[in-house]
């Protein structure tokens, strides 16, 4: 293993890290704000750091795909708002693990769009991430809960995102792509917070939800959220420019070891035989999808 290898590896368990931390501060927010409110702090903070940069060193990019681009956006938007809803209700580490089955839609997506080849391996993971997916959601043939769907649908929008990230990178600096879903992701909960007093809802409640002040404790797990996630963003992608995308996307599941002990610290109970197994199944199906060869 080369040290460029070992350096990534490093960087990957760093931001993963950073990861678990940045739900653990998204779920204490959730006591006393919504997580639309909280989608727009996770992500104003990435983009004003990111316009600085633009400012200190202009984008140098062929461009000429806007609509590719602001799709990735609202793809990645909506996946937020559905996993920020999750880490709310539900245990840190299922949340987490909704979120890590995006390489098993991106896989999908990318032979259907992108024209992408799937080996036989990769089949064999997408098929094993699906029966995680229902020992997660304990799926009986009957119904889904509602924090099931998200889940399950916060990893299909993320797909959709990185899906058109292989396209887009051809046209767009990485700073372009990430500002399109930070500023999305920014002036998106403003327009929702703005419908919210004129349409009550409990279904769509993940999408539309009133902006409330925060209260003063609530400005250090603010700052918090933001710095952790956009230098989560920074390191992962320090990551895989040190070391092949198959051994970094392996080690990224690590956050949901993370995200299982910091649970634990926030009062989730420990999962259960059917969800850990669920876990262990998505983490297999990602590894055997992140080492196939596009």
């Amino acid at each position: 293993m080369t040290n460029e290898t070992k350096q990534g590896i490093k960087y990957m368990l760093f931001a993963s890290l950073l990861f678990a931390f940045m739900g653990a501060f998204a779920k204490e927010l959730s006591s006393s704000l919504n997580s639309v409110e909280i989608v727009f702090f996770r992500n104003i903070f990435g983009v004003i750091l990111i316009t600085l940069s633009i400012y200190k060193t202009p984008l140098k990019q062929v461009g000429g795909k806007p609509f590719l681009l602001i799709f990735r956006g609202v793809a990645g938007f909506v996946a937020l708002l559905m996993f920020f809803y999750n880490i709310s209700v539900i245990s840190l580490a299922e949340a987490m693990t909704f979120s890590k089955t995006s390489p098993i839609f991106t896989a999908i997506f990318a032979y259907i769009f992108v024209k992408e080849k799937i080996s036989f391996q990769g089949w064999v993971g997408v098929f094993i991430g699906f029966i995680g997916i229902l020992f997660i959601t304990k799926f009986d043939g009957s119904s889904l809960e509602k924090t099931d769907w998200l889940g399950i649908l916060c990893g299909v929008g993320a797909g959709l995102a990185y899906t058109s990230i292989r396209e887009l990178r051809k046209y767009y600096e990485n700073r372009a792509i990430v500002l399109s879903f930070m500023g999305i992701g920014t002036i998106g909960p403003i327009i929702l917070m703005s419908i919210a007093p004129f349409y009550e809802t409990t279904t769509f409640d993940f999408i539309i939800a009133p902006f409330v002040l925060p209260q003063t404790s609530d400005i250090a797990y603010i700052v918090a959220l933001g710095l952790f996630s956009t230098y989560a963003q920074i390191y992962m992608t320090k990551a895989y420019s040190c070391a092949k995308a198959g051994i970094i996307g392996t080690i990224s599941y690590s956050n949901i070891i993370f995200s299982i002990i910091l649970g634990m610290f926030l009062g989730d109970a420990l999962p259960d035989v059917w969800v850990f197994l669920g876990i262990l199944l998505i983490v297999f199906s990602g590894v055997l999808v992140s080492k196939v060869k596009p």
